[in-house]
This record gives C-alpha cells, structure tokens and sequence, in this order.
C-alpha cells in the first residue's frame, strides 16, 4: 500500500541518475575512518544503518580533498589519493545493497586548518588573520599566523584536487558529489567579500568572486562526464554583517546555476569568529525547528528552474512532506533526526509515524566530534555499536531469564525494551503514576518540544511492549525476594540536591521542576537558586508567564558558564541571548544562607557582604543526587552478577548516558 507521503516518496531522475526518494542524510563525520584518512568497516557499517533505513542519499561530511593541506577532524577521509578507490568502494557497494546513493561532501577548510595540524600556514583567497586563529595564538603562546594568499597557480592546483577527488569517488561507484561551498570553507573563502579581498580576476564583484566556484564544478564535470550529479552546499547567509548575505547570495548562484545540479541551502559560518554563527547551521533544542528552510524557500522562488536541498532542524517526514508539497524545496536532509531513527523513511512509508525516534537536539553526537570519539546518539544507542551488531539486530539471549527492571525512566524504558527484544519475560516497576522519570521535568517548558516528543515516544514504548508492567508500585527488596528474579536491572534515577539552610523547609520553597510542573505553588516575586539547565529554563517559563524572576549562582561567570556548557552543550548558547531579551537578571558568585518568608538572604563570594533578595517564592535547582540508598537495598535480589544499576542510579547523568548504559547492560543478560 502507498503511504500518505507522496511527495517525499516521489522519485526523480537527474541525469539519468535515479533517486528513490527526496530525503538526504546531511553530511556527518563519525570518526570511524582511519589515521590516515580511508574507510574502514566499522564506517561501512555506521553508514549501513542509513541505507537500511530508507533515505535515498548517504553523505560523508567534511571529507578532505588532501589532509596534508587542508585537515581539521582527527578522522576524516582522504581523497588525494588513489588509495582511497578500493576502501570507498566497501561504502558505495554497500549503499548499492539498499538502493541508495552513497555519495562525500569534498572540502577544502582554506584558512580554518590550524598551522600546528599540517606544518604550514593555511591557504585561503586572501591573506589575513582571522579571530579564530588570534584566539588560537594567544591560547599557545605563539604569534597569530596569517593565511597565505592563493597563486593563480595554487588555484589551479587546488581545482585539479577537487576534480580528482569526485572522480576517485565516480571510480568507487559513485554518481553524486557534494561540493562544501558553504560555512566559511575554502570556496566559500572565494565567494565572500567577507574573506576574499583579492584584486585580480578571483575578486572584487559578485561574478568574480564565484569564479574558483565555477571552476571547480567545471573540473568536476569534465573529469566526471554527463552522468554525475553535482550538488553544492552554501551558506544562503552567512549572517556576519560584512558576509554574504541572502541578496547576493542568489545573484551568486545565478552564477553557479549553469554548473550545478542541485543547491544545498544551509546558512551561518563555521570556526571562524569564535563559533558565533555556529547556531546558524547546527541549530539546537532553544532554536525553532526548520531554522533554514525558508532560505532554501527564497532560493527556490528565486531560480525555480534549479533543485534545491534544504536542511536545519528538519526532525520528521511530515516536516519534509510539507516543505516539498508547498515547492519550497526538492530535497530535505537531515542528519540528527536520521541518527536518532535511521529507520524514520521505513516508518513513514509504511504509514507509522508514530514509532518516530525523536531528536533531542542535544548534541551528544557532535560533542563526540571533537574529542574525537565515535559519534553516537542519545536516543539510538545502535549508534554506538555498530561493530557488535552491524544488521542493528540485537542478538537473542541463549537463556532466557526472569527479568525486573526497576523504574521507568529513559533507562528502564530502555532495559524493558532491548530485554524484550533479547527474549526475557520482563516485569517493569514504577513508583508513581506515570513513565518518563526525569525526562517528565525536563519536557515541562513549554520551549522543550523535542523533549514532548520524546516522553510521548517512550510511553509508546511501554503501551506497545509485551512486558508485565506496574505502575504505582515500588519494588521493595520484599517484593523482589518473593518473585525469584534471576536478573535485576536498577534504574531509580536521581533526586534533586537541596542545600541544608535555614528556612529550606519552608512551603514556598521547592524544587524548580515541581514547581514546573504545577506540584508546587509559584507567586509573582521568584528567585530561582543555581543557573544551570535546569534553573535556568525554569527562570525563562515563568518569566515568559509573567512573574519577576531573579537567578542566584554559586559560581562566578565563567565557571558557571563553563558548566552550563557541559550540560546543555551548544543550548548553552542560546541562554544568554535569552536572558536578556527577558530582562532576567543572573547573579554569580552568590552563596544562599538563608530563606525567609519575604526574602532570601545570601553572602556575595566576591565583596564578602551579606546580601538580599525580595522573594515569594524560592526554587532550588542545584543538581541532582543519585538513589544509592534505593539501589543498594535492592542490588541482592537477584543473583549479583546479573545485577546492574544503570542512569542517574548509576552516576548523574542525562538522556544520553541512561539509554546507553541501559541498553549495553541489557545485551550481557
């Protein structure tokens, strides 16, 4: 039966090219390529859960078109070579399997690779220094070094690198190259007055200034024939007031049209300018979704005869069903909402939307970018166990046992579900009345909508699941001794951190989610206690009713904004700026003693004075304490080798660490 999905699903043909569907996985880099930049299995095999899934296009991000020039991730693939033929054949052959595209996104980083990475000074369309690289100087002691301005010959050199690496890709089997044109890399560098200052032929006007551009897919197209698709990726706006912005950019790709076959539309820049348009093109859970798509609109109503990609917090296919039934775009990629469910084409084409993964938008996946660790996700822990089971089957268990899992958050969810799966018969416990445990505080904000989505998801999980469940029930040591279980999983959770102050006690103090959620009564005069995720988001929700909202932290600024960073990860940007649109002020270095009826007394770390604030009512959100006492009084109802405490039982956590743990408990039991 078809699904109700029909323009997402439409095929189309482009130079005799056939592609199933119109949605794309954005480029990621996993971090699974060799040192030396080839693809190995475990790539192979990281990739394979997207073909699987459904998606009609696979792109490798941020592939190098010669990493002894141009590297900026430990682990990304390298195209100079002819060596790298036979391993890109491992992943296209694979793709074949599916019937999908296996395709790189080739770039060139110019000015953005670090002298210390490849021994000389990076190459760009200009010669300058940028923020980026003085921040970088001051960091290492050394003196900022500028790019060096590319020669005509350079540039022809360089050419000749982007044409022999889409071709090694045609020689693996091939049909679709995705050139980065985009986020402040190398030919963005050519394009952008904000970086080219050049005088010759390669600067000065708009047409001049797309020349590398056009020469580049020119290359291409000779050296890779009629037959092979070039997309190019741009930044549509690269939001930075001297940059490319919106108008010239489509003056820019009335250039590029002739040599192009589809525009991959994305905005903002990349390193440069210390990350600050970083959020325009890897948006997060305080941004809107869609964040981009009405840039690709614009592009679209401006050059209707050319296919254009869109991306940017696209999270469903009925996000993508709309974009593409309205013409805004021909083309939707995604790349963390396919990390979550790689299988969402599968589900919608089989009319089950519902059984959607959603994204958090957390950035668990790209925090690993850097490090470098492989990429894995919060919500999908086959991500990160692609070696172990690369079909994404989790394996039956050769003895089945009687399993308790005990609570019914994000790690019990997750146990309940892989024990299942594994063959187990499961019996899962919760204390209170509903499921989701912490991610139910965490969704309240009315902001916090990929959250929602996500707590509505696991409840799914729990209706659908053949487990014996029981809720408003604690497992007690009674309990448990009594059924015999032969494996026990420990998922409690976490309680919230109260400081041990006079007038703690009191009725108009509470923790800030229970407040949230309307278990606790909220006045007009709120003082919330500790400015991280938690305090913070709570601080903007009741602003945004209507009450005078006040924020205490313990740390000083920067400590405080370094642990905000930790825990919201690329949010923790966003807050700021929030903060201030809501006039909501954010004390640091201040040490709550005491709380009052009226006010809450505390003492000011950095002058040493005792200082007050007017409040009726006081929220604490100062962290959380695992459940030891809870997990330790029930580690001996089963057999202890088949006892495991996983999640904030475990060690406070999030999301991201619950469901991993979880999960690889559940594959040894």
């Amino acid at each position: 039966m078809q699904s109700q999905f029909k323009h997402v699903f439409k095929p189309i043909r482009i130079r005799g090219v056939d592609f199933k569907n119109r949605i794309i996985l954005a480029p990621p880099s996993p971090n699974l390529a060799s040192e030396d930049g080839l693809v190995t299995k475990d790539f192979v095999n990281w990739f394979r859960m997207f073909a699987r899934g459904g998606a009609t296009t696979l792109y490798v991000g941020n592939c190098s078109i010669d990493i002894t020039e141009c590297k900026d991730e430990a682990y990304q693939l390298d195209l100079n070579d002819d060596r790298c033929i036979l391993p890109l054949t491992w992943y296209a052959d694979m793709c074949k399997e599916y019937g999908c595209h296996a395709s790189l996104e080739i770039n060139h980083n110019g000015e953005n690779t670090i002298y210390e990475v490849v021994g000389h000074a990076p190459y760009s369309s200009s010669s300058f220094i940028s923020e980026s690289e003085r921040a970088r100087a001051l960091q290492l002691g050394r003196d900022p070094i500028p790019s060096i301005e590319m020669t005509h010959e350079k540039i022809a050199e360089t050419v000749e690198k982007y044409a022999m690496a889409a071709y090694r890709m045609k020689q693996a089997g091939m049909d679709i190259v995705l050139v980065h044109g985009g986020h402040g890399n190398l030919i963005s560098q050519f394009t952008s007055a904000l970086y080219n200052k050049r005088t010759d032929e390669y600067g000065g006007s708009t047409e001049n200034r797309a020349r590398f551009a056009i020469e580049v897919c020119k290359a291409i197209r000779e050296k890779c024939g009629e037959n092979f698709v070039i997309e190019m990726r741009m930044s549509a706006d690269e939001i930075a007031e001297e940059g490319m912005r919106l108008e010239e950019t489509l003056e820019l790709i009335g250039h590029l049209k002739p040599h192009i076959d589809i525009a991959h539309v994305s905005a903002g820049l990349h390193s440069d300018f210390n990350y600050k348009y970083l959020r325009n093109w890897m948006q997060n859970f305080m941004m809107d979704r869609g964040f981009n798509v009405h840039y690709a609109r614009k592009v679209k109503e401006a050059h209707p005869d050319l296919l254009v990609t869109t991306v940017g917090s696209i999270v469903s296919i009925e996000m993508a069903e709309e974009i593409i039934a309205n013409g805004w775009a021909d083309f939707v990629a995604m790349c963390r909402p396919l990390m979550a469910d790689p299988d969402m084409p599968r589900k919608y084409a089989d009319n089950r939307p519902e059984d959607r993964r959603p994204c958090l938008r957390c950035d668990a996946c790209t925090g690993h970018l850097f490090v470098p660790k492989p990429i894995y996700c919060a919500v999908n822990p086959f991500s990160f166990k692609v070696r172990d089971l690369p079909d994404g089957v989790i394996p039956e268990a050769k003895i089945k046992k009687k399993v308790a899992v005990v609570g019914g958050g994000p790690a019990g969810i997750t146990a309940m579900t892989t024990l299942i799966e594994r063959g187990h018969d499961v019996t899962l416990y919760e204390k209170t009345g509903a499921f989701g445990g912490n991610v139910i505080g965490a969704a309240a904000p009315p902001f916090k909508i990929d959250c929602q989505d996500y707590l509505k998801w696991l409840n799914r999980q729990v209706e659908t699941s053949s487990a014996k469940i029981l809720l408003n029930t604690e497992a007690t040591k009674e309990i448990l001794d009594k059924e015999n279980y032969e494996a026990l999983i420990i998922a409690v959770g976490a309680k919230p951190a109260m400081p041990k102050i006079p007038g703690i006690d009191k009725p108009h103090v509470s923790w800030a989610v229970d407040a949230e959620l309307g278990n606790a009564p909220v006045g007009k005069k709120i003082i919330v206690v500790g400015a991280g995720t938690v305090g913070l988001e709570a601080a903007i929700e009741f602003k945004r009713e209507g009450k005078a909202v006040e924020v205490l932290e313990l740390l000083d600024e920067e400590p405080a904004a370094e642990a905000l960073r930790a825990s919201a990860k690329t949010a923790a940007r966003e807050f700021p700026r929030i903060l201030e649109e809501e006039s909501i002020p954010v004390h640091y270095g201040i040490n709550v003693t005491e709380v009052h009826d009226d006010k809450v007394v505390a003492l000011d770390t950095k002058t040493g004075k005792t200082v007050e604030y007017a409040a009726d009512t006081v929220l604490i959100a100062i962290g959380m304490k695992p459940l030891w006492d809870v997990a330790d009084a029930l580690r001996h109802c089963a057999p202890e080798t088949e006892v495991r405490i996983v999640g904030d039982a475990h060690e406070v956590g999030n999301i991201c660490t619950a469901v991993n743990q979880a999960f690889q408990a559940c594959l040894h039991i």
